[in-house]
């Protein structure tokens, strides 16, 4: 069962695996799912700290350059770090997948 979460490298966490969750599993390896998940779900208030600092550096560089060009890349890397933060938060509070597992 530990291949029923995959990698999910644009959030840095392991994620469920969707083709897995839809396998019937015993309660115990239900139970071990849970489990699993929710370790993986603990580790993601400490990726959110990780990526706010560096929207920080971001933010510090954006407010110090010059160049239009530059800052507007700045500006996209920015929200493309809030954007995985909000998944973040949402793989965070889901528990559909969980919900799933029971049926």
């Amino acid at each position: 069962m530990k291949n029923s979460f995959i990698f999910d490298s644009r959030l840095g966490i392991r994620i469920p695996d969707p083709q897995k969750a839809r396998e019937t599993c015993s309660r115990e390896e239900m139970e071990d799912l849970l489990f699993q998940w929710e370790l993986i779900k603990g580790a993601v208030p400490d990726r959110i700290k990780e990526i706010e600092m560096q929207i920080h550096v971001k933010q510090e560089q954006l407010s110090r350059e010059p160049d239009f060009e530059i800052s507007c890349r700045l500006n996209t890397e920015i929200s493309e770090l809030a954007s995985i933060i909000n998944n973040l938060w949402l793989c965070y509070r889901a528990d559909a997948w969980a919900a799933k597992l029971h049926h």
